[in-house]
């Protein structure tokens, strides 16, 4: 039965990305990304006083890989309202997160002031 082979879960960020894709397909596929590191992400947000280090490990190497793989994608995004809902994303999961440090650089980078606005409503403590 397959379902009990001991192989390495690929995850949708570790697959390969056959260049040059479209601004949509990178989209989706950052939206695609972000979802499926999101359970990561609200983990390593809660671990702040657990002890448990090879759990901590592995979910912060998961969301930090998930995280860096949409921002590489997410730049080289012509269209700048594509790139910014793909970065809003991107900001959505760090926040999940509690990367409130990168989700402050990223959120920088969105040049749609309706959007940053949208975000700094979602999330206030961005604002400090």
């Amino acid at each position: 039965m397959w379902w009990f082979t001991k192989g390495k879960r690929i995850e949708i960020w570790d697959e390969d990305i056959q260049w040059p894709i479209g601004d949509i397909e990178a989209v989706h596929r950052i939206r695609d990304i972000c979802a499926a590191a999101a359970d990561s992400a609200e983990k390593v947000g809660g671990f702040a006083d657990r002890a448990d280090n090879t759990k901590k490990k592995y979910e912060t190497e998961r969301y930090e890989r998930a995280a860096k793989t949409a921002m590489e994608i997410a730049f080289k995004i012509s269209d700048d309202l594509m790139r910014d809902s793909a970065v809003r994303q991107i900001v959505n999961l760090c926040v999940k997160a509690n990367n409130l440090r990168t989700a402050r650089i990223l959120l920088r980078a969105i040049q749609s002031a309706s959007i940053r606005e949208d975000m700094l409503n979602d999330h206030p403590i961005l604002r400090q």
